[in-house]
């Protein structure tokens, strides 16, 4: 299975995986997740600030760097072993996020590569569905050989996408991507040249995935400040000595 795996992802740049995670433990994700976007909400509605700056686009970033129940996901064996194919014997967990869909946030994300938001070595995410995901409530899409050049990216932030880094609808052919309809617990690796976006959840329904992202720990990369809670999860991490 792994050599499968492992083609699909070099000829596509993405390869979806099933059952990484079992229905308990997707729920406790997201009941996890929801605690800690609540949480944080609560504090600032008590420190005076603007509660829909919490979240307030159905995406949370940094959740292992705060709670252990993420810190012992990043370390799903499930996840490392695909990992070790695909990227390499030495992983190193970058960060985190949730991103979530409701009746209230049913956003759909507009085509771009992730490279262009980090730069440096390349990094691979794994985009899990912690519910079930349609078309109709908001799942990924893919463009099948797009990781294998970058793509500039012309959308401005300030034109009603929330997108710094995107493409402009018109230059993507959308008959040539694939759908990603996956049930909860599996998972998309996908590398971050691969261009990518969702559609928007128009079910009124929760639509909830969680998305750690993982490099390799032997190349060197500019420090990332927003990386609090970095670790390497399998082999070993580049020193001076090596």
């Amino acid at each position: 299975m792994l050599p499968q795996i492992r083609n699909t992802f070099t000829e596509n740049g993405f390869v979806i995986v099933s059952k990484i995670l079992t229905h308990q433990e997707s729920q406790l994700l997201k009941a996890e997740g929801q605690a800690l976007i609540d949480t944080a909400k609560h504090k600032a509605l008590e420190a005076g600030q603007n509660v829909r700056d919490i979240a307030g686009h159905g995406v949370y970033v940094g959740l292992a760097a705060q709670s252990q129940i993420f810190r012992n996901a990043v370390k799903n064996e499930k996840i490392l072993d695909v990992l070790q194919v695909i990227l390499s014997p030495n992983i190193e967990f970058l960060s985190d996020k949730a991103v979530f869909k409701s009746h209230q946030i049913n956003f759909e994300s507009p085509w771009h590569q992730d490279w262009h938001y980090w730069h440096g070595s390349h990094k691979i995410s794994v985009w899990i569905a912690l519910d079930d995901t349609t078309v109709e409530n908001g799942c990924l899409k893919l463009f099948p050989g797009s990781h294998k050049s970058a793509i500039i990216h012309n959308g401005e932030a300030n034109d009603g996408y929330g997108f710094g880094h995107r493409l402009q609808p018109d230059t993507v052919d959308e008959s040539k991507a694939i759908t990603a309809e996956i049930s909860a617990g599996s998972g998309v690796f996908f590398h971050d040249l691969t261009l990518h976006a969702s559609y928007p959840n128009r079910t009124g329904a929760d639509r909830w995935v969680w998305i750690p992202t993982y490099r390799d720990a032997q190349i060197e990369d500019p420090p990332y400040s927003w990386a609090t809670a970095a670790t390497v999860v399998r082999g070993k991490k580049k020193t001076n000595t090596d």
